[in-house]
């Protein structure tokens, strides 16, 4: 049988220098035993994906309401995207696949229901009290608000999961590090930041598709969209127009990662990193797209928020979402006896707004809508 000594013998042996290895890792807030036959990073994989906030995925949004739709990518569909898109990269990098999966599995956690427009509205009515952060707010899950274990509180993640949760960057993520310390997270979570945008890019341009909210004929114009189709012309033969832009749409996966790998491969090289603390101490990050595809990535992004996330039926989802946080935190904050015991007992030590806050952000989409009826609808059973 395989042990987990052999599992960290194997990653010191055969993984890449600047790699994070489970034996050399800065350890857990509180100390526990090693597991018989998982190291530490599968352990936190399998921690994440057993917690309360992790199901609650499923039925928070993504971009568009769960109520919507069937088809629609939830906030969960779009984790598990990101988590194959990751390990992808670690495995062609010889990275620690586990430790990305983990970080690529938690990304998300700290995200309320109705997604961006739903951390929009809790950043606005929290401005008083620090605002609101999802990042912040999965880190402040996997240490305090689950409570699986009658030790200590929180998952008790190692502190590369949860500095690569912190600091993970891009167009829609603003992370406050929070006791991480400056620096770049491990090429790990690095490589969960591009799956991420990478992940998204192409989801939302297929669930839009779906939605009849952009046509085949608008994506001409997109520089990446036609490179995609002349890379690969000859698997695109004999297809209509709208199944050809429906595959185009998702082979855009397949022609960023490529771009990424071939152009992180040269930028590690160049940059000499040997060690997780080197890949901290780097000036940038090393996991990125080539000067050639940047600009073509950042066309689609602009395309995606002018005529996707802009477009009049999100904008009526994104106002009515805000108006359902809005009217549930206010009635909480007048007659906070309305709320959960567990919640009434937390806002007597950290604050009512706190306490609402996390209440809140912890909601899936159904959820909030059936809170808001019970709270404001005469005729619903409370």
């Amino acid at each position: 049988m395989l042990n987990r000594q052999m599992f960290e013998e194997r990653e010191l042996r055969e993984l890449a220098p600047f790699a994070a290895k489970s034996a050399r890792g800065r350890g857990r807030l509180y100390p526990e035993a090693e597991h018989p036959y998982r190291t530490a990073y599968q352990r936190d994989r399998d921690r994440i994906v057993h917690c309360t906030a992790f199901r609650r995925l499923e039925y928070k949004t993504q971009v568009f309401l769960t109520h919507e739709g069937d088809y629609f990518r939830t906030r969960l569909t779009h984790t598990l995207e990101v988590a194959q898109i990751a390990r992808t990269i670690a495995r062609a990098l010889n990275l620690n696949e586990d430790l990305t999966e983990a970080a690529a599995l938690a990304h998300d956690l700290g995200h309320t229901p109705f997604g961006h427009s739903g951390e929009e509205a809790l950043a606005e009515l929290m401005k008083d009290r620090g605002g609101f952060e999802h990042n912040r707010h999965a880190v402040r899950i996997i240490d305090f608000l689950e409570h699986p274990y009658p030790q200590f509180r929180g998952l008790n993640l190692t502190w590369e999961v949860r500095e690569c949760i912190a600091k993970h960057a891009t167009a829609y993520d603003r992370p406050l590090l929070g006791g991480f310390g400056p620096g770049c997270p491990p090429l790990e979570g690095q490589a969960v930041e591009l799956a991420d945008s990478i992940a998204y890019d192409s989801h939302d341009l297929d669930d839009a598709l779906a939605m009849r909210i952009v046509s085949a004929e608008d994506l001409q114009h997109l520089t990446i969209f036609r490179q995609a189709a002349a890379d690969f012309e000859k698997t695109l033969a004999d297809l209509t127009l709208d199944q050809r832009t429906r595959r185009i749409a998702k082979l855009l996966i397949d022609l960023m990662v490529s771009d990424l790998v071939a152009t992180s491969e040269r930028a590690i090289e160049e940059a000499h990193v040997r060690s997780v603390d080197d890949v901290r101490a780097a000036p940038g990050r090393l996991i990125r797209f080539s000067d050639a595809l940047k600009p073509k990535v950042a066309e689609l992004e602009q395309f995606l928020r002018k005529t996707v996330y802009r477009h009049y039926r999100i904008a009526r989802m994104t106002t009515k979402a805000k108006r359902f946080i809005g009217k549930i935190f206010e009635a909480y904050l007048e007659n906070p006896c309305q709320l959960p015991p567990q919640y009434q007992a937390q806002a007597e030590t950290e604050g009512l707004q706190v306490a609402i806050c996390d209440y809140i952000a912890g909601m899936t989409d159904r959820y909030a809508q059936d809170e808001y009826q019970r709270l404001y609808e005469p005729f619903e059973r409370v």
